[in-house]
């Protein structure tokens, strides 16, 4: 279904019943662009850390608009054995509510649309028909100006946004204006003594209907309505009626409901993120760190500065989100899948050891073929991100005895992959972990290396002639991080450089100490949460708790995503997970809601709008950021796969593996957590 401002409002209501009946969501978003940094490389390089690659994404992303969002509702038909497709394919632009709403200013990149255009984006639909919106400070912004002008009016000066609540006496009126206002007022003596009762004005400056507000209020108090229309042509004239007391009020009733009803409209499409928000749904996105970023920042809040601040922020807004990128990277589906971009994912999901889920879509919905690839289309990019989700959940119930063809989006087994979005072009961090502590690599084999500006990457090769294999990652014109193929030679490398005066080398850790040291001569006083935006934190790291709603002393375990082969280009070190560590003292940190939170705090998700904005969950209730198994899957997926010592055994039906090479039915044992077991022996992420 493809919405505009046009169709919208009459939609909307559709769009609310998909969200509220769906098992899982799917998302994708198409933008103006992808990055407007001077050097791509500097906001790829392989060796940042988590901070630092939310922090270029902020400050190179942002600026561009989410154009075009999809959104695609999966719902599971047991009577069918099929899942119920609703896609939507939402067309978005930031049209000013008014003349005090935001005027959103934002870059387009020349490649990004070419591209688009020659996919046949259809840009008409953005600019002329897109839908509005506002985040939830703008709307606040808006009442309480609205508010301010409805009591205003109530004390008796007009309309206040030309009279101001000290005009008692007549208004001041130029000379070069007299004759225009004295004609006015002869048009309205006469109004009082013909049949008509409405006279239109003819259009005017602004300052000119200042005047003409201001001297009719006090000339004539009563007996008369005044109001600016606007035309299409966006032409403002007044509009004057003569009334009595009771269709006076009448009329000022209608303007304030009317009033309310644009604002409402204004706010747009943000009323589709509350409402997926609201449900608490899995959402599922490929390669989707951009599109929860772009999401939030546009329709919810701007993007704080902090790392773990975006963290809670994005639990608030969305309390469980699936990478199917991520997903396709890590075992079991790493040796599988050799090409995890979306068109080609979906490909290879159709061929053994998968199966294309059988799908249907629902009564008065366009179906999407496939076979014709609408690929940048955002409706069907979220279309088949869903489908590639089923089947990568499905092949997991093939570990179960016995095995079974249909996973739940509330499954057990697809738990590990929440709320781990993929990191692009990291060697050694795959993805980014938004309720817990990220992944923390020994990059002991890693030098930071500062040169003059003049130096090319052939001049770094040729310093470290001397050591083999290295790998070169730029930070910007006068550093870079060199990887030497041993850690044995970092020493060595250090030791020759001790006398060099035309360049530095320091090691890695020697690097990430001095960054924390700046930070902290910036850093002086506790942050606190802002008023208008998202400028400081009051937060203190918990030393007691490494997660959302988890106790670090039960020690909840889960399949970890392992890192891709896909664009990390030939790593030194083939042991991706031997060199993680997972600081003890580091711990995720809990949005409160109770009396002692800072009332700053609760403004920033608290309700603002008509429906109520987002809510924040209480740290003592993890419902909303686990999934809620079925009534017989959270039973079924670990019972019928345990064995009669408790612990757990998961094997590959050998149907399901019949003709792949090296593929061999495996037996895993781990220890039983809480709520949930382990696939596969990976590293612990709490």
């Amino acid at each position: 279904m493809e919405l505009t401002r046009r169709n919208f409002k009459d939609s909307l209501s559709t769009v609310y019943s998909a969200i509220e009946e769906a098992d899982f969501l799917a998302i994708d978003g198409e933008f103006s662009g992808i990055s407007d940094g001077p050097n791509v490389s500097a906001l790829t390089n392989g060796l940042d850390t988590p901070e630092e690659r939310y922090t270029k994404l902020k400050k190179h992303s942002m600026d561009f608009l989410l154009f075009q969002f999809g959104l695609c509702t999966f719902k599971y038909d047991q009577a069918k054995s099929k899942y119920i497709t609703k896609p939507f394919n939402f067309y978005i632009f930031p049209k000013p509510f008014n003349r005090t709403s935001p005027d959103i200013k934002f870059i387009c990149q020349s490649s990004s649309i070419d591209f688009l255009a020659s996919q046949g984006f259809d840009f008409n639909k953005v600019f002329c028909n897109g839908i509005p919106y506002l985040n939830q400070d703008e709307e606040a912004q808006l009442r309480e100006q609205m508010e301010e002008r409805r009591n205003q009016h109530a004390n008796g000066v007009g309309t206040p946004s030309f009279i101001s609540p000290s005009s008692k006496g007549p208004a001041h009126v130029p000379e070069e204006h007299k004759d225009f206002i004295n004609k006015v007022i002869e048009k309205v003596e006469a109004l009082f003594t013909n049949a008509e009762k409405t006279l239109d004005l003819e259009p005017c400056t602004g300052f000119q209907r200042k005047l003409i507000y201001q001297t009719l209020n006090w000339k004539f108090p009563k007996g008369l309505h005044v109001e600016t229309v606007e035309t299409e042509k966006k032409e403002r004239f007044i509009q004057i009626s003569r009334v009595d007391d009771e269709e006076r009020k009448r009329r000022e009733q209608q303007k304030v409901e009317r009033e309310q009803e644009e604002l409402s409209d204004a706010v747009g499409f943000s009323r589709v993120i509350h409402a997926i928000s609201k449900s608490n749904k899995l959402v599922v996105g490929h390669n989707m760190l951009l599109d929860v970023m772009h999401t939030i920042h546009q329709f919810y809040c701007p993007l704080p500065e902090d790392l773990q601040d975006f963290k809670e922020v994005t639990m608030c807004v969305f309390p469980r989100l699936l990478d199917t990128k991520l997903m396709a990277s890590t075992q079991p589906f790493k040796e599988l899948i050799s090409n995890t971009s979306l068109a080609e994912l979906e490909k290879q999901l159709k061929e053994g050891p998968f199966k294309s889920p059988l799908v249907e879509t629902a009564e008065g919905f366009v179906s999407y073929d496939t076979a014709q690839e609408q690929l940048h289309e955002a409706g069907y990019d979220a279309y088949i991100t869903g489908l590639c989700f089923v089947s990568m959940a499905n092949y997991l119930g093939s570990f179960l005895t016995p095995p079974k063809p249909y996973i739940s989006a509330r499954s057990k087994l697809i738990e590990p992959f929440f709320n781990k979005l993929f990191l692009m072009r990291i060697i050694d961090i795959p993805y980014l972990n938004i309720t817990g502590p990220d992944l923390q690599p020994k990059r002991d084999h890693v030098l930071y290396v500062t040169f003059p500006k003049e130096w090319k990457t052939s001049d770094i090769y040729q310093l470290f002639s001397a050591f083999g294999n290295i790998q070169v990652s730029w930070i910007d014109d006068t550093s870079a991080f060199v990887s030497l193929s041993q850690t044995d030679q970092v020493q060595i490398a250090m030791n020759t450089s001790r006398y060099a005066e035309s360049y530095r080398i320091q090691t890695y850790a020697e690097y990430i100490q001095g960054k924390h040291q700046d930070k902290d001569k910036v850093v002086q006083t506790p942050k606190t949460w802002g008023e208008d935006s998202w400028k400081k934190s009051h937060y203190t790291p918990s030393t007691t708790s490494a997660g959302f709603g988890y106790s670090r002393g039960l020690r909840k375990r889960s399949i970890s995503p392992v890192p891709g082969d896909e664009g990390t280009g030939d790593s030194l070190i083939t042991d991706g997970w031997s060199n993680y560590s997972y600081p003890d003292s580091t711990g995720s940190k809990k949005m409160k809601t109770d009396a002692s939170s800072d009332q700053a705090n609760t403004d920033a998700v608290e309700s603002k709008t008509s429906e109520g904005w987002l809510k924040t969950a209480d740290s003592s209730d993890t419902a909303g950021l686990s999934p809620v198994p079925d009534e017989d899957e959270a039973t079924e997926d670990t019972d019928q796969a345990r064995d009669v010592d408790g612990t757990v055994t998961w094997q590959q039906a050998p149907s399901t593996m019949h003709g792949r090479k090296g593929q061999k039915n495996k037996k895993k044992q781990t220890e039983a957590a809480e709520s949930t077991t382990s696939l596969f022996e990976v590293p612990e992420v709490w």
